[in-house]
């Protein structure tokens, strides 16, 4: 049977909590000690397409690792890839699972019959970098997750930031480019279709169509068919030495500089975290990202900006927080 649930205060802040970090494609937990380390995981499918499957799958990885965890556990923190509302209680929208509007917290405590928090995913690994990682301690810190798109999140005066309507963070919607690459949010020139992985291989694409001598390198990885290049093709070839691929990567972190500038003349925040897939690549992509921010930041040589630094939690950060997140959430009693 699961563990019994400890009551609300301060003693939540000394056990072990579980998290739940849901994606397009797997619904991955973890048992996660109050110092951020991961003592047990488990992982199931996600069935995208059904809510109550999604739901399902989220009940038994939280029985698998209930079952094995010697001790009590605070509650569960989900995070999700979606737009939540402020409150966490529905999910209002998410681009590769079934939800839409759809009352998750009700669902899922009358399933799991424990304390809950819920909320995005990167919200959850933005806390978790800030309590454990490369933010840890910062007045102000920002996440940015690269992988398909680019989401994030925002920590201020040590309290997650989720706006007024609970989608802050997404800034993989600022328009960058007016009239520029559709969107899949119904925009056009969104800033995650020019630095992102989706973007990395998009651009490639275009390159190898008008320019296939100059991209024969990147064809020779697909028999030299352009349309099943992909940002993965671009970034192994780049780790290899491709000067084109080399170069798109340039071209991604300038990119993802620019909008750093952007953000830092709202913000002013004082480290940014990269974090996603595309984050595993390093300086080939901070680094110009770097130099980008240098030249763009709004009063430069008269100002600081924010260290860009990478992500140190990788794929955990989304359970660590999530779990972190309910913690707090029982220690404050507002589960």
């Amino acid at each position: 049977m699961p563990s019994p649930t400890p009551p609300s205060g301060t003693d939540a802040a000394d056990l072990a909590a579980l998290g739940i970090d849901i994606g397009g494609t797997k619904v991955a937990g973890g048992v996660v000690a109050p110092d951020g380390t991961v003592l047990a995981t488990a992982r199931r499918a996600t069935p995208g397409s059904s809510v109550q499957e999604t739901e399902d799958a989220i009940a038994a990885v939280v029985e698998v690792l209930a079952r094995g965890h010697d001790g009590p556990l605070v509650g569960v923190g989900v995070g999700a890839a979606g737009w939540f509302d402020r409150t966490g209680d529905t999910v209002l929208f998410s681009p590769h699972l079934a939800w839409r509007h759809s009352a998750l917290r009700k669902d899922l405590a009358a399933r799991l019959q424990r304390p809950m928090w819920l909320g995005n995913d990167a919200d959850a690994a933005a806390w978790a970098e800030y309590r454990y990682g490369a933010a840890r301690g910062a007045d102000l810190a920002l996440m940015i997750t690269l992988g398909t798109g680019i989401g994030g999140g925002i920590v201020m005066d040590g309290r997650l930031q989720r706006g007024s309507h609970g989608v802050a963070g997404e800034w993989g919607h600022m328009r960058v480019v007016p009239d520029g690459r559709l969107c899949a949010c119904g925009n056009r020139g969104c800033w995650e279709q020019y630095a992102s992985g989706t973007a990395l291989g998009q651009t490639a694409r275009e390159v190898a169509r008008s320019s296939p001598a100059a991209a024969a390198m990147l064809l020779e990885r697909v028999d030299g068919d352009p349309d099943r290049l992909s940002g993965e093709h671009v970034a192994t070839a780049a780790a290899e030495g491709d000067p084109l691929a080399l170069e798109l990567l340039t071209e991604v972190g300038s990119w993802l500089g620019q909008g750093i500038a952007d953000l830092a003349a709202v913000l002013d925040p004082e480290v940014v975290v990269i974090g996603g897939g595309v984050s595993v690549l390093g300086e080939m992509v901070l680094g110009p990202a770097r130099e980008r921010l240098d030249r763009a930041l709004p009063g430069r040589g008269f100002r600081p900006g924010p260290r860009v630094v990478a992500a140190r939690l990788g794929a955990e950060a989304g359970m660590v927080g999530a779990a972190d997140l309910v913690r707090r959430a029982v220690a404050e009693g507002q589960a």
